[in-house]
């Protein structure tokens, strides 16, 4: 989920079962949330593989609109930590056999990194990070010079 819709790791642990689902167990198209970090209201659009996920882990777990979405198994509904999800996503990159340095940012920029390689434009990007210009954004997302010249070289028209 945390690649799919690019949130920082702080908003994506806050949400809660209210957040994604109406009152009748049907997911939300548009998802509209606080951002921690900036105060600022974010609304974005789920795709059916997102909802296909939260539909299915609703069958296997016992929820309710107040419950974290990203709920620890210790204590009364609180969320899972920092640390709990980076060791989560830790653990599948291992069984995935996905190797390099990954932590919980990796998601968001992830994010970034695929919707700029499949022509989504840089401004854009730029907005939904809320970065204050293209440079940043790209130097967030990983790309690199190297990538930018191969476009220059490969381009013919």
């Amino acid at each position: 989920m945390g690649i799919i819709v690019g949130l920082r790791i702080s908003d994506l642990l806050k949400l809660k079962f209210k957040d994604l689902v109406d009152d009748r167990g049907n997911v939300l198209d548009v998802i509209r949330i606080k951002e921690a970090k900036t105060g600022k209201t974010k609304t974005f659009s789920i795709n059916k593989s997102v909802k296909r996920a939260v539909n299915e882990y609703m069958k296997e777990i016992d929820h309710w609109p107040e419950k974290f979405f990203f709920s620890s198994r210790k204590g009364d509904n609180k969320a899972i930590s920092r640390v709990q999800a980076y060791r989560v996503i830790n653990e599948a990159c291992r069984i995935a056999k996905i190797k390099g340095s990954i932590g919980t940012h990796t998601l968001r920029k992830t994010f970034g990194y695929w919707a700029y390689k499949q022509g989504i434009d840089i401004t854009l990007l730029m907005r939904i990070f809320n970065h204050s210009s293209p440079a940043i954004t790209l130097r967030y997302i990983g790309i690199t010079q190297e990538e930018i010249n191969e476009v220059y070289i490969n381009l013919n028209l």
